[in-house]
């Protein structure tokens, strides 16, 4: 019916009395409920669902669909209806409450209702319309929410994850997937939903927001579902996409920043250290490794983590930033893990790599500058003096020589330093600069240092700045010929046969100016000199005797003899 003879009918109402309208000729309707949205009215041919209270003029209640507590479903226009009821229902709202009053010609007229309704009654309808829909109509979707980068949307045999509110189309609510503190999971276009769900997912991006409003015939149809749903129930939709993946899916990779000076690429086998922040696809944080202030450290290829991420970490670079984004089939599946992680969830791990090695590794030596005409170079036992830079190879600086204001002086082989950093040390020349990449196995190992991670991979640039031949493991002091004959009676310098500290230094320091032989190189020779005469002075009486006096050759010629 058309607004203006609404309003020219309800002019006719106020004119003559709600209560008492006389002689009527056509319905009168007061819309005394109208929403503020109307996204619909009644039409010709609509189907419709709607509740009603049906009342004589003296108040007495001859029907009402809610004392039999259901709707009543049927098609406006097409004679299933009292001609009353047909045009007082046209032009309605969802929502919408009208008061209608039919005169009996347009009711049941002379003849009535046996037992119900007399004959020439007129009849008074409280009516609430619920639901509007048609035969020819289509789905109805509404974006409200997208992201901005949306590079897939949901297909046909997709698995999806979802929230969902559920409400009948005046607003009824009928299931929630919030109440239960769980997604909706599924796949689509595989008939495990409602037809008007599964076309409705169909294009949406992981973390968007649809209203999806689906017409009984896509939905539950005449029959409707359990109590909550009516028969001929249109249903509305408000869903969250959380995320969805394919069970062909592997793992996709996106590449965020790699250095431009790519060496090496991690393989199987390879023990990586990283960072990473594990997200949901939705953005929900469920592990950081920078919240523990620790990288993540495994060998990658042989099973020790998801296998989505043994296959995202190949071919990393160190410094790398690397995007993996991991199906539920390669993670952690339907089970999920924890209270963190749901089942069936795609899991998105932004990796920072730190730095990476094999067991096998040796130490990288890079030669960054070797003076002309080097003869000599560093060998086991020689005393050198460096200077060295020490940084993780994210860049983080560790330690410096520079710091101290000297350089570190060490005999190389008498393990005082690690070992990977003693074996870069041989065969440089004084003034050689280089470069060494250490593993772990070569530097500090699972358990790392003071200042130093553990399994951690250190940059070295050192410098020789000097160095000094040393002198054979065991030894503090060697003769380059012969010792002299008679060895006790020229060191007792003052002959009164014995031979304190202060006689032994002055003639071991005679043989090194004179160059018959030479100290274990050391800052401090003094001390060198005083371990000597300690070793000497066996009986520690301050005083060697010619019983005590002996050489070291001799002593493990004695060794030999005793093991034999």
């Amino acid at each position: 019916m058309a607004l203006g003879s609404l309003v020219l009918l309800l002019s006719l109402l106020g004119a003559l009395g709600l209560g008492d309208p006389g002689p009527l000729e056509d319905v009168v309707i007061d819309r005394y409920y109208i929403p503020k949205i109307c996204l619909r009215e009644v039409q010709m041919g609509d189907f419709i669902r709607y509740h009603y209270n049906g009342t004589f003029k003296d108040g007495k209640k001859f029907d009402s669909s809610y004392d039999r507590g259901a709707t009543v479903a049927g098609v406006v226009g097409v004679g299933r209806l009292i001609t009353g009821m047909d045009r007082g229902l046209q032009g309605m709202c969802v929502n919408e409450r009208r008061h209608l009053i039919v005169p009996p010609h347009l009711g049941y007229g002379s003849i009535g209702v046996a037992g119900l309704i007399p004959p020439d009654a007129t009849l008074y309808f409280d009516v609430v319309m619920l639901d509007i829909w048609n035969k020819n109509d289509k789905l109805q979707i509404t974006t409200l929410s997208k992201p901005e980068h949306c590079n897939r949307t949901v297909e046909n045999s997709d698995f999806v994850r979802y929230h969902y509110n559920g409400t009948l189309l005046d607003g009824t609510p009928f299931d929630s997937s919030y109440s239960k503190d769980s997604t909706y999971d599924t796949y689509v276009g595989t008939g495990w939903l409602i037809k008007g769900m599964d076309q409705g997912l169909l294009g949406m991006c992981a973390g968007e927001k649809r209203s999806i409003i689906i017409p009984p015939f896509l939905a539950y149809g005449e029959k409707g579902y359990g109590t909550m749903i009516p028969p001929q129930a249109s249903l509305v939709f408000s869903v969250l996409l959380v995320d969805f993946h394919n069970p062909k899916d592997g793992v996709f990779l996106e590449h965020l920043e790699v250095p431009e000076s790519c060496k090496r690429r991690a393989v199987t086998g390879d023990f990586v250290r990283y960072h990473y922040n594990g997200t949901l696809m939705d953005g929900t944080l469920f592990d950081s490794s920078y919240s523990r202030n620790h990288t993540y450290n495994t060998y990658i290829g042989k099973g020790y983590i998801i296998p989505g991420m043994d296959q995202g970490l190949q071919g990393v670079c160190m410094g790398e930033r690397r995007r993996v984004v991991i199906p539920p089939h390669l993670a952690y599946g339907e089970n999920g893990a924890g209270n963190k992680i749901p089942g069936s969830a795609v899991l998105i791990f932004d990796v920072h790599i730190i730095d990476f090695h094999n067991p096998a590794d040796p130490v990288e030596i890079e030669t960054v500058y070797r003076p002309e005409g080097c003869n000599v170079t560093t060998r086991d036992r020689d005393f050198v003096r460096y200077h060295y830079n020490c940084s993780l190879l994210d860049g983080t600086k560790l330690f410096s020589s520079h710091d101290y204001g000297n350089p570190q002086e060490v005999t190389l082989g008498a393990n005082k330093v690690i070992e990977g950093l003693n074996s870069g040390l041989l065969n440089m020349c004084a003034g050689e600069r280089r470069v060494l990449i250490i593993p772990p196995h070569l530097g500090h190992g699972e358990s790392g240092a003071r200042g130093v991670p553990g399994s951690a991979v250190l940059r070295f640039e050192v410098e020789l700045i000097s160095m000094e031949e040393g002198v054979p493991e065991g030894y503090l002091f060697i003769w380059h010929g012969d010792p002299p004959e008679n060895l006790y009676e020229q060191m007792d310098l003052n002959k009164d046969g014995q031979i304190p500290a202060d006689e032994f230094s002055t003639f071991i320091k005679t043989q090194v100016a004179e160059g018959k032989g030479r100290l274990m190189p050391s800052s401090d020779p003094e001390k060198v000199i005083a371990d000597m005469f300690g070793n000497q002075d066996r009986n520690q009486d301050g005083k060697i005797t010619a019983e005590e006096l002996k050489l070291k050759s001799d002593e493990d010629q004695e060794k030999i003899h005793e093991e034999l």
